[in-house]
């Protein structure tokens, strides 16, 4: 069982940058696979990245690569995403989640996970 806070969202012009963090309750936090999925109106929910238990691999969506980079503290029960050159289409509410059944970071389907933050609205203008 745990319970994620995402933070960090916020209004942001294209180019420019964002780092959300994503704060877990509970003792087991390093025993979770973690991963960042964003929803734009209208559109299905979309996987961002993901990073292993230990926090010593990741894994992207290829149109997030070189822009996106997610990091894992255990020591802090914190998950974060920096964002790089962002883009209008980056605008979306971005969700953290959280599971510890997933048997590798490269699972993209949000249906694997069980855990979910309340989301953060992140708007990129143009």
């Amino acid at each position: 069982q745990v319970q994620l806070v995402e933070s960090g969202g916020g209004l942001v012009q294209a180019g420019g940058s964002l780092r959300l963090s994503c704060a877990a309750s509970g003792r087991t936090f390093s025993t979770y696979v973690m991963a960042w999925f964003r929803e734009a109106p209208g559109k299905e929910r979309e996987f961002v990245a993901s990073v292993s238990r230990s926090g010593s691999a990741t894994y992207y969506a290829d149109s997030m690569k070189g822009r996106f980079t997610i990091s894992k503290d255990n020591a802090k029960n914190t998950v974060y995403l920096q964002m790089n050159s962002l883009k209008p289409e980056d605008t979306a509410v971005y969700y953290c989640a959280a599971d510890d059944k997933i048997a590798t970071i490269r699972t993209t389907d949000a249906k694997k996970y069980d855990y979910w933050g309340q989301g953060t609205q992140v708007t990129v203008s143009s």
